[in-house]
């Protein structure tokens, strides 16, 4: 009888500790993230196709009055495939937006999007480098399929922010980068 009281304690410990271990790797990597998809569908500002010609007028203007395409670029895949346009777009009123455009991503834990000043490279070589230099957090990604816009916060210097990432906090990797061109 005493083997079989101190097999059951033993017994119910293992199974607390197993039950807490499975627990934790649920939320730590949330599985359940690659089979499902989140979809959005935000409004993205209609930009000029081609920088407006300059007129036959000696003078320049100096803000154009519609939105403005400052930067864009085609995603690269890195720790998971992706594909998509980034673009960073100054909308009439002077603010400045970086607009994810058709991105298709996988899901995951803690995905934020980042500006970042470092360069976008192929392969696992860049997947691990967006937080070695300077980044602004833009915030958690919306979803990792559609159209979606994220505000850039006002005074950021968007000087030497040369790409974005899609980037998994968790883990600290890049799901997919792209490298922004400047336009006009």
């Amino acid at each position: 009888m005493p083997k079989r009281l101190l097999r059951a304690p033993l017994t119910w410990v293992a199974v607390a500790v197993l039950a807490l271990g499975a627990a934790t790797a649920l939320y730590w990597f949330q599985p359940w993230k690659l089979v499902t998809d989140t979809e959005v569908h935000e409004e993205l500002v209609a930009v000029p196709s081609a920088p407006a010609s300059s007129s036959s007028s000696a003078a320049p203007a100096a803000t154009p009055a519609g939105p403005v395409l400052l930067g864009s670029g085609e995603f690269v895949s890195h720790e998971h495939e992706t594909r998509g346009v980034a673009r960073i777009v100054r909308t009439a009123d002077g603010r400045h937006r970086l607009e994810l455009v058709g991105l298709d991503t996988s899901n995951g834990p803690d995905l934020q999007v980042w500006l970042t000043d470092q360069p976008v490279r192929t392969g696992p070589s860049g997947w691990h480098v967006f937080d070695d230099g300077r980044h602004v957090a833009l915030g958690p990604l919306k979803g990792n399929r559609g159209d979606q816009a994220y505000a850039i916060p006002a005074g950021t210097d968007l000087t030497g922010l040369t790409s974005v990432s899609i980037w998994c906090e968790r883990f600290a990797v890049s799901f997919g980068a792209a490298a922004l061109a400047a336009t006009g």
